[in-house]
This record gives structure tokens, sequence and C-alpha cells, in this order.
């Protein structure tokens, strides 16, 4: 039912409306764009884009503001997806290449991708749940005091201080480290930690105190290990942007600590034809954020899939957020599959 010219509209509309969020009127586009026609035919094309509720009025005799389902249009048909300037992608190259491991890169990922879009930046740990034990070591820190370290084949690293109710020679510490090597390398997180709760110790009665904290202790790292989760960055964007949301932030911020919710709402969007998918508004209303528009594009390590995305109001720069998330993943997926 809307013309080309229509769609043009639609798009200024949004364009303009994201950079200056102030509502659009008709003489601003024909003072700004070059449309070649008069204020009056811009007005019909804008109400019959109204009609379509691909826009709104959000005051009496105001311009106009583009809805959910303007920006629905705008994503999926109108939307420039704009490469990163070279700067940009330098940015990435030298942000994310230095990273020593899997929890690094990832936290250095979100940061690097709030700081492009502005927008609260979230990555998901790939597929922790596949993930197979690596290798265990034990680093004497102390007389009294080790730290467990959990590698898993994913590239993740585990660790945690125990502290020892007497000491531990390292002679005995290299042997309960080889026994538990033994049971869980290349297992998975499931039978790792069966195997752990199975595992008898053979040797001194007098040291099962100190193996069965040690095992229980590294049974917590499996667990933790078995559970998808998310790193998060930028939260204080949506500070920043508390005008576009029409009362409190703070629902926002409640959900985005809900990382189930949030896992469950990546694992329900559908990636489009650029390999990103965008949840827009009242979309995400059954996650809590029916003000909020979320941004994901897949990326792999070691063959395990997981998303990388950005969470922020519906008025956002979807051309530019949709590009950083793409080239993020892209390098991400390149960077771990060399680890």
């Amino acid at each position: 039912m809307v013309s080309d010219r229509g769609l043009d509209v639609l798009r200024v509309i949004v364009q303009d409306y994201v950079a200056s969020r102030e509502p659009v009127g008709s003489k601003s586009i024909v003072d700004r764009h070059s449309f070649g026609v008069s204020a009056a035919t811009i007005r019909n094309d804008m109400a019959l884009l109204e009609e379509e509720e691909l826009i709104a009025a959000p005051h009496t005799s105001s311009g106009r503001i583009p809805t959910d389902k303007g920006y629905r249009v705008f994503v999926d048909h109108l939307a420039d997806l704009r490469p990163l300037t070279p700067a940009q992608r330098q940015a990435i190259e030298t942000f994310l290449g230095h990273s020593a491991d899997l929890d690094e890169v990832l936290v250095r990922s979100v940061r690097l991708l709030s700081q492009l879009t502005h927008q609260v930046a979230l990555v998901q740990y790939p597929s922790l749940s596949r993930a197979k034990v690596r290798h265990i070591e034990f680093v004497p820190l102390t007389e009294t005091r080790i730290l467990s370290v959990l590698i898993t084949d994913s590239g993740g690293v585990e660790q945690r201080v125990i502290d020892l109710p007497r000491a531990l020679d390292e002679q005995t510490l290299g042997e309960v480290r080889a026994r538990l090597n033994v049971a869980v390398v290349g297992l998975g997180m499931a039978e790792a930690s069966a195997a752990l709760a199975a595992s008898v110790w053979p040797g001194s009665p007098a040291l099962q105190p100190i193996v069965d904290l040690i095992t229980s202790t590294l049974a917590d790292q499996v667990g933790s290990n078995r559970q998808d989760k998310l790193v998060m960055a930028g939260a204080a964007n949506l500070v920043r942007t508390e005008e576009d949301f029409s009362g409190s932030i703070y629902p926002v911020l409640e959900a985005i600590e809900e990382q189930v919710v949030l896992l469950r709402l990546f694992g329900e969007m559908e990636t489009d034809q650029h390999g990103v998918s965008v949840s827009i508004g009242r979309e995400n209303a059954a996650f809590g954020l029916p003000e909020a528009s979320v941004l994901t594009s897949g990326y792999t390590a070691n063959g395990n899939l997981a998303r990388l995305g950005v969470l922020g109001p519906t008025r956002m720069d979807y051309s530019n957020n949709m590009a950083a998330v793409r080239a993020v993943a892209r390098y991400l997926s390149r960077l771990l599959g060399e680890t």
C-alpha cells in the first residue's frame, strides 16, 4: 500500500528521528532531503504511512516518529548496512588481538561493542554445556593454599582458590592432579561431574578430607561450566538514553540482569540475510523489554555456536549497530577458531 517514495520518506523519518530525537515534519523533510516534491505531497505520503501504523504523532500538531512496526520495515527493507570505517576495523583488531584466553576475549568484545554502538553489549559464552574438560591444573600458592584451574576445549578457564586444612606436599598434589585428569579429561561437563562424584582416593586415609575438598571444589567449577551465561558491558549507556523510555529504566535493568530470560530471547531470534537478528520493541514484551531493541549475530568457538549483540532503546542507529555487531562477531569467530 505504501509507494516507493513513501518508503523513502519512512527511511528519512527513521534516520532523522534517531539523529535528533525530535519528531520529523514534512517541511523538515523537504528542507533536508532532495525529494523534488512539495511539502504537501510529503504530507500525503506521511498520512499513508500513518494509516499503515508505520509512523505516529507523539503530540497534536507535531511531527511524526517511527512506530515499532515502522522500525521493523526499516530494518527488514530499508536499512543500509554500512561497512565499518577503517578506524573502527583497526580498533577491533587492536583491542581484541592481544587477548590471552576466552574470558578476556569476551570481556574485551563487549567493552568494544559497547563503545562502537553506545548501547548495552552482551556476549554469550560458546555452548558451555557441550564443552569438554581439556585439562586440570593445581598451582601451589602457599603451603596451605592452591589454585584450582579447569580448562575446557572451548577455551574456557575456570579458577578457584582452595584453602587447605593443612599443608600438602607437591608430590602428593601432583598425584591428585594426575588421578583427576585421568578421571575427567575428554568428558563433557555432565559426565565429568558424575566421574568426580564417583572418584575414590586410593592413598592414605589421612589425606581423604583434603582430597574431598579439592574434588568438591573442582566439581563446583565443572558445574559452573554447565550453565550458559552472558558477559555484559555498557549498562551506563541506558542512563544516557533514559529519555527514550516512557517510564523508568529500572525494569529494563532488571530484565537484562535475568540472564536466563535474555538467553531464551537469543535462542528465539531468527537470523536475516545479513547474518544479523533484530527484535524490536513490542516483539520483546514477553521478555520484559517492550521498549527495547535487541540486535545479535552468531559467532563460533571451536565449532560451538553462541551469540553476540547489543540492547538499547528502539530509537537507535540500526544500520551502524547491525554492522558493528556483525563485524565483531566475525572477528571473534576468526580469533577463537585459531585458539
